[in-house]
């Protein structure tokens, strides 16, 4: 499966179920293999975060979790599984609202329903958490990938969110590796000659979006995508993603001041 454009292509990664455990990098290499494609120079493979954390054992079986009274009270307030609830307290940095089915909580630096815990692609009974360190995951891939296939690539680990007032979902970047995720394009000019002062791409965050579209969000099998001829800037480290403290953001700030 590959999506053309006149520079950039993208080729949907189908592996077998990923179970806990599985190591990633050789099931992504042997589905490149046999779906013969070869990594080149300067590709990129964005991979979802659920089937990462699968193999990464962060996959929890409800009946194991013991909810508190906390957890308890808020899992009526937000109608969700009391189990989970207190999953997402203790994977999360604060919750700070909600609506029915969600919590709506910072995690690790970004707004995120639930802690990022999905129990879509998961066994019955079963919940999967976010990868514990999705950029060191990227790092490590990254290595493990060029070390084997004799090529720099990027490695960037993916998720779905939804944005404010926006109805569907679009793609963020948990963590990346070998480019550079937010591209600075302040002091450049637009075609009127104006000079842009705030302006910053959202590299990563796009070419997870643009992956999904071959990803899907339910029973695809393609738990990573190879995109090739990308117009990023490449690098030999490992480049964390930029965030805003929660003052700084535009959208948190103001709904904090409510």
């Amino acid at each position: 499966m590959q999506v053309v454009h006149p520079s950039l292509r993208m080729f949907g990664i189908r592996t077998p179920l990923i179970r806990p455990g599985d190591n990633i990098v050789d099931i992504l290499i042997d589905a490149l293999e046999k779906q013969g494609v070869e990594l080149q120079d300067n590709d990129i493979l964005v991979i979802a975060e659920s089937p990462l954390a699968t193999s990464e054992n962060r996959l929890v079986r409800l009946e194991d979790v013991e909810p508190s009274k906390k957890a308890e009270e808020l899992a009526l307030e937000y109608q969700l599984d009391p189990r989970e609830m207190e999953l997402i307290l203790q994977e999360c940095d604060e919750i700070f609202g909600g609506v029915p089915g969600a919590a709506l909580t910072i995690t690790d630096g970004t707004l995120s329903p639930n802690a990022g815990i999905d129990s879509s692609n998961a066994p019955e009974g079963y919940v999967v958490l976010l990868p514990d360190d999705p950029q060191g995951s990227a790092e490590v891939i990254r290595r493990d990938i060029e070390k084997r296939c004799r090529c720099h690539v990027g490695v960037i680990v993916g998720d779905s969110r939804t944005q404010p007032l926006r109805l569907g979902c679009v793609g963020i970047a948990l963590g990346s590796s070998g480019i550079v995720p937010v591209e600075d394009v302040r002091g450049s000019v637009d075609l009127f000659a104006k000079e842009m002062k705030i302006t910053r791409k959202a590299v990563a965050d796009n070419l997870v979006s643009a992956a999904q579209l071959l990803m899907g969000e339910a029973g695809e099998s393609i738990p990573a995508v190879l995109i090739r001829g990308a117009p990023v800037q490449t690098t030999k480290e490992s480049v964390g993603m930029p965030l805003f403290s929660p003052d700084e953001c535009m959208y948190y700030s103001n709904i904090r001041k409510q």
